[in-house]
């Protein structure tokens, strides 16, 4: 067995549910905000599509994905990231991928040298795990980088010294973030350019909520589009990704994509043809039709407004809670410790919650993710509304003990 397995902490749900384990709820129908998994009906023309190609189920896929589908993406990042004047090519910048998740991790093996003294992974802490795992598979030390609310959620790169960056062959990024929603500046996505260039590492952008910002707000700066707003139109270094997921409501369809430095996109092409994992045909069509429109998009938006505005009222009475600028998660301050509230809030108000110290690590005696809980606003509107409620009640009543 590949003895890096033995350093892999158990996966953040693994963990909530060891911690349920033997405990019961009320007996009324459990409302579920641990897991981001979008519930908002998927688009109808995407279904279309889905089920009108299945004919193709008949066909190997090819790695690099069809032309239409590269077409399709590089030509929605191209004007979501305002790359008119330096357009994306569809041949040399982006590489449809199964889901983000699968890409983040796989691309960790194909750019970390594990020769190299002590090769390093630089991440945001709190952080989704696949990083972390990507990491340690790769033969790599995770580096975390603490995100605090002090610093608006959000990665201080000066608080690395060089001698880490020396080290580093990958650094991952999510902007916006997960699980606070905080968006990544142009200056703070330029100097981790910057760095990069110096130093020879990967920047990775994981944009997957890039989408999901306020109806009415400015669309959250992609790596990609700062890189070109510099003139740094080859991209070197840098890789950019998004997925259909929470953007199109799509989580099962498992389709997403990785753009930016032809040579990059050309090494990971090379690596995922001999993985096996090329997008079943029947998924590129109906991919191809979901980049190709932004109702779906606007809606969703509105959508998650929606609740915010319902919610946040109803929570802000008992929690420290704010509304961040983009994606569908809330990420309060608790009183108390966050396992044993998200405990309480089970076993008492029947919602499953995820608490924050799961999603983080402890560096130099500090959980930046302990004290909080994860609400994830992906159930529909009356439901985000009653389990808002239910956690109101439950700690109204601790309160009045």
């Amino acid at each position: 067995m590949n003895p890096a397995l033995g350093k892999l902490q158990p996966y953040p749900f693994e963990r909530l549910h060891a911690l349920l384990a033997g405990h019961t709820p009320p007996p009324r129908p459990l409302i579920d905000l641990s897991i981001g998994e979008p519930q908002h009906p998927a688009p109808a023309a995407v279904l279309e599509a889905l089920a009108d190609s299945l004919a193709l189920l008949s066909c190997y896929p090819a790695t690099r994905g069809e032309r239409a589908l590269r077409e399709a993406i590089a030509g929605w990042l191209t004007r979501r990231a305002r790359l008119a004047a330096t357009p994306l090519d569809p041949e040399r910048h982006v590489l449809p991928v199964n889901g983000t998740r699968e890409a983040l991790f796989a691309i960790a093996h194909c750019v970390i040298d594990a020769r190299r003294q002590r090769p390093t992974v630089v991440m945001p802490n709190p952080f989704y795990q696949i990083y972390e795992g990507a990491a340690l598979l790769a033969q790599a030390e995770p580096h975390f980088l603490q995100c605090p609310a002090t610093q608006g959620h959000l990665p201080d790169l000066n608080s690395i010294p060089g001698s880490v960056w020396e080290r580093c062959q990958l650094l991952y990024l999510c902007t916006p973030g997960n699980p606070s929603g905080a968006v990544m500046s142009r200056g703070q996505l330029w100097q981790a350019i910057q760095l990069a260039g110096r130093y020879g590492f990967v920047v990775i952008s994981d944009e997957c909520y890039g989408e999901l910002y306020r109806p009415g707000a400015a669309a959250p700066p992609t790596l990609l589009e700062v890189a070109a707003e510099h003139g740094h139109t080859g991209f070197e270094h840098c890789l950019s990704f998004h997925s259909l997921s929470k953007r199109s409501n799509l989580p099962g369809l498992r389709s997403g994509f990785v753009a930016g430095d032809p040579a990059l996109i050309e090494a990971f092409a090379r690596y995922r043809t001999y993985h096996g994992c090329a997008m079943p045909p029947h998924h590129q069509r109906a991919s191809t039709v979901a980049w190709s429109d932004e109702t779906h998009v606007e809606a969703n938006r509105s959508a998650y407004a929606r609740k915010y505005a319902a919610v946040l009222p109803r929570l802000g009475e008992v929690l420290a809670v704010e509304e961040p600028p983009a994606g569908f998660y809330l990420w309060p301050e608790v009183p108390g410790e966050d396992t044993a509230l998200a405990l309480r809030l089970y076993r008492e108000a029947g919602v499953r919650s995820l608490p924050g110290s799961y999603l983080a690590r402890t560096v130099n005696g500090q959980n930046p993710g302990a004290g909080r809980l994860r609400l994830a606003l992906v159930a529909g509107l009356e439901a985000c509304v009653e389990a808002a409620e239910r956690i109101r009640d439950c700690l109204a009543h601790a309160a009045a003990r």
